[in-house]
């Protein structure tokens, strides 16, 4: 019996996470209220209230899922491959497809961490897979530009996640018939860097 009411618990803070991600992604952090998100999890404010004490609480907990789910695409972005020796293309198919499907499938990601007066703590469930990332990506830049510096490597992998970072969201707005245009172009901008550094 108990099991069963854990089991219950857990499926509905994720229904409340569910519907606090739609929430951030369609209002905004700041508009989104913790009664829009409670009214989108089919529930009361006050059963909200039995799961997380604030809209904070939720968005922490928001956050320590993507940066879970995040881990994960990262993995398939990153994990493993023999990155000097692949074409471009597979180069830039391996790592920008699974970083755009988690973007399309975590909408409320943008809204919570792309904030300016994103909170400290968000800020720092966030900072050790941004800093892997880019980490990631200079690795690929001295397999792939072993000319490149230290310096010239590290202000590279900024450039290429920056790229990466304002053009997802012309991706994830595109309507779904438009999206593998958008990917395409978002891959040759990346790739068009990518090669001019080895020019």
């Amino acid at each position: 019996m108990e099991r069963r009411r854990q089991a219950r618990g857990e499926r509905r803070m994720a229904e409340i996470l569910d519907a606090a991600a739609d929430a951030f992604a369609e209002l905004g952090y700041e508009k989104a209220s913790t009664n829009a998100i409670a009214a989108r999890a089919g529930i009361s404010p006050g059963s909200l209230y039995q799961f997380f004490p604030s809209k904070e609480a939720v968005a922490r907990a928001l956050a320590d899922r993507f940066v879970a789910d995040m881990r994960t695409a990262h993995a398939s972005a990153f994990g493993g491959a023999d990155v000097a020796a692949m074409d471009l293309g597979e180069l830039l198919d391996r790592v920008v497809d699974p970083l755009v499907a988690f973007n399309l499938a975590n909408p409320g990601f943008k809204a919570l961490f792309a904030r300016p007066d994103m909170p400290a703590a968000l800020a720092e469930s966030s900072q050790p897979i941004q800093a892997a990332m880019l980490g990631q990506v200079e690795s690929i830049l001295g397999a792939r530009v072993p000319g490149l510096s230290p310096d010239g490597r590290a202000r590279s992998a900024r450039v290429l996640v920056r790229i990466f970072q304002a053009m997802t969201p012309l991706v994830t707005a595109a309507p779904e018939e438009e999206r593998p245009a958008e990917i395409a172009e978002l891959k040759r901008v990346l790739g068009g860097y990518l090669t001019s550094l080895s020019a």
